[in-house]
């Protein structure tokens, strides 16, 4: 039988603010009234409020977000109806003698549960803590102080499990998203070009690996090599998901051998279909260029024109005035395809608005736009970068004349060509082979 404790005295409400209330719920039917809840002790200033419930009804009714501890009589009669331990297997016994607990804790998921038992129930008060309780204490040995220890215990050691759970789910889901994300990123299919490649991405979207920018590169068997680089409006996920369809899209397009304005129109339907209101339109940049890599076919849809680097003269921006509108502006709308000559050696950056629309200064509102840009990089080209250390170098000091992380997607991409390097390999190819030199004038060179 429990041993009579001394019973709770009345906490005033002037004792409760030299701390944070505690407050335990006691959940035990003493039709004999011989157990009560001892004098709570007052420790770090912390005082604890009781209430009582006599069955779960009560218990469900009491339960609520001030709440902080539940102090369960595992000898309180089992809820009625489903057993909330259903399992197949196990010792049929043992859940029926936990059946109670095991409905407290699927009520109150978030509350720290102590299980009170006899003293030589030693065994079943063990498995209510395997069950899911914080701790047990024996009746016989409960007093005021070992009370309030408990119940502090049991409310830390719960609010540190749901602290570790909320932080293991966080980790497997940021692991999951970035995986899914890294997967939506473009892999370039350039096996066999001459040409060089780079690119760099940054999502505007806190924490997140993808935006609505994108881009892709891929050569077809002719050796055309085909790059496309644009932007949703907007930068959350449905702006990221609608970003990467329409990459698939474009480049199953491309290997399917269409290209420029037959290319777009598809895509623009592909937009029309799949996005979620009207409103919804997306800027693009394609680029093909010849298997010679000397000229290329240029298309503009509402997107800025790329910027081009040639070998001893000042970077430009490629024409622009021939562009058509944006994805999903006008239905049946056109976009011309223009011939732009590149040259032997040649650099070309291919780029978001997302890096053109920082500012210049952390405290001013004027834009880098596309003049400050081609600036910029005319400097960096001055210093001799090139390929990833041009992109990291551009990349950083927009941030840095923006005062700190640009709030837009940004997305950049880099071709570059340069036909000496390619000459001194070719020959070193041919040096290479056993026959030697090839000599004959139409000799394939070797993929890069």
């Amino acid at each position: 039988m429990p041993v009579p404790v001394p019973r709770q005295r009345a906490v005033s409400a002037a004792e409760t603010t030299h701390g944070p209330d505690l407050t335990l719920l006691v959940i035990s039917d003493d039709a004999a009234g011989t157990f009560t809840v001892p004098e709570l002790s007052s420790e770090g200033g912390t005082r604890v409020r009781v209430r009582t419930a006599r069955n779960l009804t009560e218990a469900d009714r009491l339960l609520t977000d001030h709440v902080d501890c539940v102090l369960l009589d595992l000898d309180l009669a089992p809820p009625t109806g489903p057993r909330a331990d259903s399992r197949p297997d196990g010792d049929t016994q043992a859940r029926d003698e936990l059946a109670t607990l095991q409905h407290v804790l699927r009520i109150a998921p978030r509350h720290a549960v102590l299980a009170l038992t006899a003293e030589d129930d030693a065994e079943r008060a063990a498995e209510a803590v395997r069950v899911g309780a914080q701790d047990y204490l024996f009746r016989g040995e409960l007093d005021g102080r070992l009370l309030s220890r408990a119940i502090r215990y049991a409310v830390e050691r719960k609010r540190a499990d749901i602290a570790q759970h909320q932080l293991t789910e966080s980790r497997l889901r940021a692991q999951e998203n970035a995986r899914l994300e890294r997967g939506l990123l473009p892999t370039p299919l350039l096996e066999g070009s001459d040409l060089g490649f780079a690119a760099r991405y940054r999502p505007g979207r806190s924490r997140a690996l993808l935006g609505g920018d994108f881009y892709d590169t891929v050569r077809t068997p002719d050796g055309t090599v085909h790059a496309m680089i644009g932007d949703v409006c907007g930068h959350g996920p449905d702006e990221a998901a609608l970003g990467v369809e329409l990459r698939i899209a474009w480049r199953a397009l491309t290997l399917a051998g269409l290209c420029g304005d037959q290319l777009l129109a598809t895509l623009q339907e592909v937009l029309e279909h799949e996005r979620q209101s009207e409103e919804i339109f997306a800027t693009l940049c394609t680029v093909d260029i010849a298997p010679d890599g000397r000229h290329a076919g240029l298309c503009l849809a509402g997107h800025p024109a790329p910027l081009i680097a040639r070998s001893g003269r000042a970077a430009h921006l490629l024409p622009y005035q021939d562009g058509g509108p944006a994805l999903g502006l006008l239905p049946r709308a056109r976009w011309p395809r223009r011939q732009v000559q590149l040259g032997g050696s040649w650099s070309l950056v291919m780029y978001t608005d997302g890096l053109i629309e920082g500012r210049v200064s952390a405290e001013g509102s004027q834009r880098l736009g596309q003049d400050g840009m081609v600036a910029m990089v005319n400097g960096q080209l001055e210093r001799g970068l090139g390929g990833e250390e041009l992109l990291d170098a551009a990349v950083t000091r927009v941030r840095e004349l923006n005062g700190g992380e640009l709030t837009d997607d940004v997305a950049v991409l880099l071709l570059e060509r340069d036909e000496a390097r390619i000459r001194r390999r070719g020959r070193s190819a041919s040096r290479s082979r056993p026959g030697g030199p090839d000599p004959s004038p139409g000799g394939q060179r070797p993929p890069l």
